[in-house]
């Protein structure tokens, strides 16, 4: 799969927010990128502040970031179908956390 069709398959994965969450989220931006330098594995990461964090100190902060790793996700798939499968549950997964919701509850819903 090229890069190119990766990231298509992370947009497809975003068009799937509710319109709801989607108009929420605020100041984050989703990148896509190979790999993570110090743990190869991770399939993606939110780096911010949660919604439910911030206050009124947050005003003029740079946008925070989820990044989807491409290699980890497609090394872990079989075919296309589990790429798009595992993309749009990495993507669901790293927007929960910009909402506030920690691995705990993501893993025991299925969305780990």
């Amino acid at each position: 799969m090229t890069e190119r069709e990766f990231e298509e398959l992370v947009s497809d994965a975003l068009d799937t927010i509710p319109t709801e969450l989607a108009e929420a989220m605020n100041n984050v931006v989703v990148l896509v990128d190979g790999h993570h330098p110090e743990e190869p594995d991770l399939l993606g990461l939110y780096e911010g502040v949660a919604l439910t964090d911030r206050d009124t100190m947050y005003a003029g902060a740079l946008p925070d970031t989820i990044t989807i790793y491409r290699e980890p996700l497609l090394a872990m798939c079989s075919d296309r179908d589990q790429v798009i499968d595992e993309v749009a549950i990495t993507v669901v997964h790293e927007i929960a956390h910009h909402f506030g919701i920690d691995d705990a509850w993501l893993h025991a819903h299925g969305w780990g």
